[in-house]
């Protein structure tokens, strides 16, 4: 393996170097986060193969969330001692292994290990890339690069149920985990032939272990009270015990790092009023993106009735909207306001959710193909103009670690984003099943006149009047737990519509600190 800077890998290739190394990072990209959003479609069916509720099934995606988003302050380290392209392409060989241990697991507890596996690697990956197309491109054409970059991290989430639902539809879940593999071999010979590189380091520079453990703390306490409180009581002692432990993992690692001369995430980066309200949208874009994809194609299959392959193709025309949109995006955020633009994807992303806040079990395939194109057509003006006006707010050296921070915000947001839609869920879901099971009573003449007539279907079935009557309640139950499930996801999609709607203050700090000088930095 030869030592080749990126300088010099432009002159070897030329003008068209900067094309050759984008590909090569996007391709890993659209891998990996291919598998953030493809098991989406595989809950159902993977919820019924192991006997589990919602609340474990989720972490197959926010277990993903968290460790990316750990994964992601490893990254600028791993980074300064191997280089880009031994990390890259040991990043996808870890991924791979994760896959091919998600397809073939025994049990829940190995396909979360799987999980882990990927999204640790996705998240050292992840910035990687993203600092190496924005260094890779002059100035002026960094708000392309990043549109570019955009649609991998955003175009795939919406491909992804469609691809997941074809592997369900014809093989089974578990083959969704192997959607990425072919993706993974191509990334890696492109990086190896692409990807610059470096000597060994004669001295391993030093990385922040005592901050890494107190981020993991936080993350895993935070996350795991959240996923247990309504199973185990918010009240319990194993629950307090973890918020506990999270909170104040989550409070020692701020301190910790305001407190380091080579911090594990550099907190003077949010000394600049773009970036600290970047970072903020980040957070909330994060949440909302991800809380969404996963809640959307759980909802039409629970809900409507969708098959995983119908949830996967009502998603697909939001996603070839995007390929469309992306590169345009890019463009117009080199020359409009990076802040004007992402206030105006959060109102199409918030309209799209109070349009879907409306869908009951009666929503048409196309009706629900359409809302779902409003709030992805917000994604795509948010997501360029973020990457690309969080970068411009930082000096050249500080850019690497400005893209890990970013994404770092993105994914945080991510995790708690999914882990908290399904604690909504679930709160939610349980309230409407108490507020309607104490309305069927022996006075409610709708509800005695369905008994009665699911009773004579039974007894036309020829079924003694016995089981008539146990049917009859076991039929009334059901329909009173869909229509609490309904219930519960409309007003998940109203919290998602106020998560985007609140985004908009700190959107709109960033247009106007984008007027100001850079800050400049201490070294």
């Amino acid at each position: 393996m030869t030592y080749d800077s990126a300088e010099e890998l432009a002159a070897r290739y030329g003008p068209a170097y900067r094309w050759l190394v984008t590909i090569s990072g996007m391709v890993g990209i659209l891998a990996m986060v291919l598998a953030m959003t493809t098991v989406n479609v595989a809950v159902p069916d993977v919820m019924g193969a192991f006997g589990i509720g919602q609340d474990k099934a989720q972490w197959m995606s926010s277990a993903y969330m968290a460790t990316m988003t750990a994964g992601m302050l490893l990254n600028n380290w791993l980074a300064n001692i191997a280089g880009e392209r031994r990390v890259f392409i040991t990043a996808l060989a870890v991924f791979s292994c994760g896959a091919v241990l998600g397809g073939t697991a025994p049990n829940e507890d190995m396909l979360i290990f799987a999980r882990v596996l990927q999204g640790f690697s996705a998240g050292v990956a992840q910035p990687l890339v993203m600092a190496t197309i924005f260094s890779a491109f002059p100035p002026e054409r960094r708000g392309s690069a990043m549109g570019i970059f955009g649609l991998g991290v955003v175009f795939a989430p919406a491909i992804g149920p469609t691809l997941g639902g074809l592997m369900i539809e014809f093989f089974s879940w578990r083959y969704v985990f192997f959607i990425s593999l072919p993706f993974c071999l191509i990334a890696a010979i492109m990086a190896a032939l692409f990807m610059p590189t470096r000597p060994w380091p004669r001295r391993i520079p030093s990385f922040d272990w005592i901050g890494f453990a107190l981020l993991c703390i936080g993350l895993f306490g935070l996350m795991t009270a959240a996923a247990n409180g309504q199973r185990e009581g918010w009240d319990s002692d194993s629950i307090m015990l973890r918020l506990a432990a999270g909170i104040g993992g989550a409070v020692g690692f701020i301190a910790w790092e305001l407190n380091r001369d080579e911090p594990l995430l550099d907190l003077r980066m949010f000394m600049s009023p773009a970036f600290a309200s970047a970072g903020v949208v980040a957070f909330i874009f994060g949440a909302g993106m991800m809380g969404s994809t996963y809640l959307v194609p759980v909802f039409v299959q629970t809900v409507q009735g969708f098959t995983a392959l119908d949830a996967g193709m009502m998603m697909m025309p939001a996603g070839l909207m995007l390929a469309v949109i992306f590169p345009t995006a890019g463009r117009l955020s080199d020359t409009l306001s990076p802040g004007l633009m992402i206030m105006g994807g959060l109102l199409l992303f918030c309209a799209g959710f109070v349009l879907m806040a409306g869908a009951d079990a009666n929503s048409t395939f196309w009706w629900l193909a359409g809302v779902t194109m409003v709030s992805r057509l917000g994604l795509g003006f948010i997501n360029p103009s973020l990457n690309a006006a969080a970068l411009k707010a930082l000096p050249q050296e500080l850019v690497r670690q400005g893209a890990g921070a970013t994404n770092f915000m993105r994914q945080l947001g991510g995790a708690f984003g999914i882990n908290l839609s399904v604690v909504f869920l679930e709160l939610r879901t349980g309230f409407h099943a108490e507020a309607l099971t104490a309305t069927q009573d022996w006075g409610n003449e709708t509800t005695l006149r369905l008994i009665d007539q699911v009773k004579e279907l039974m007894g036309q079935a020829g079924l003694p009047e016995a089981v008539q009557r146990a049917g009859a309640l076991e039929y009334l139950a059901t329909i009173v737990h869909g229509q609490s499930q309904m219930l519960a996801f409309q007003d998940t999609y109203i919290i998602v519509a106020g998560v985007a709607l609140a985004a908009m203050i700190p959107a709109y700090v960033l247009s106007q600190s984008q007027r100001l000088p850079k800050v400049a930095f201490a070294t």
